[in-house]
């Protein structure tokens, strides 16, 4: 019996819409996907250290093969990774890469006390638990990483009193500047391939706020 190529493999996790243009239980089944850590991790690996097949993927977080396997379908069944079958030494690698996509939400979206609320609002919490866990592994190596580096990295806190409409404001011109840079640094790096360069996680948040207990 022939083997299947790499992309009959993952007929069965090909994702069904555009990814980015998702709503209602779809949307609801990008966030699960996406907001699981193992998979956040995997993902972030695929975009950050490049495609990968599943047999090293395994080598480099301990995961079982069938576990890691696992976790790929699902976040390709939502467009967060693609395969890579070009890059397979043979049919029976499987390699993968990251798929750049969008990913907005609001649990304000659901209907209070729902099951779905009770997921966006859950995929939040653990959007922010990752963002704690990386400010906390930057805080924990950052002697790892040259001065210059580190002089480059900032951090900001703010507290202004400001209307509704003029926090929504805020937060459109940080979306617009966030991704314009982002595209820059995209574009120069096609341009200049040989310049030194890091993963940099830019994290921003604008939301009331009281004084912070300690």
């Amino acid at each position: 019996m022939p083997r299947r190529t790499a992309a009959q493999r993952h007929q069965d996790s090909t994702p069904a819409y555009a990814p980015g243009s998702e709503s209602g239980n779809d949307l609801l089944d990008a966030l699960m996907a996406f907001h699981h850590p193992t998979r956040r991790w995997l993902a972030e690996l695929l975009d950050i250290e490049g495609p990968a097949s599943v047999g090293r993927l395994a080598g480099r977080t301990g995961l079982a093969v069938g576990s890691v396997s696992h976790h790929l379908k699902a976040l390709h069944r939502h467009g967060f990774i693609e395969p890579a079958p070009d890059l397979a030494q043979d049919t029976r690698e499987s390699w993968w890469r990251s798929a750049r996509r969008p990913l907005t939400w609001s649990a304000d979206d659901f209907e209070s006390g729902s099951a779905a609320r009770r997921i966006a609002g859950a995929a939040e919490a653990e959007n922010f638990r990752h963002q704690v866990r990386a400010v906390g592994q930057w805080l924990g190596h950052a002697d790892e990483v040259d001065a210059d580096w580190r002089r480059a990295a900032s951090s900001t806190d703010t507290v202004v009193p400001a209307t509704r409409a003029q926090l929504a404001d805020l937060a459109e011109r940080l979306r617009e500047v966030t991704e314009s840079w982002a595209g820059e640094c995209l574009d120069d790096q096609e341009l200049r391939p040989q310049e030194q360069r890091l993963p940099i996680r830019l994290v921003l948040r604008a939301f009331p706020s009281g004084p912070v207990r300690p």
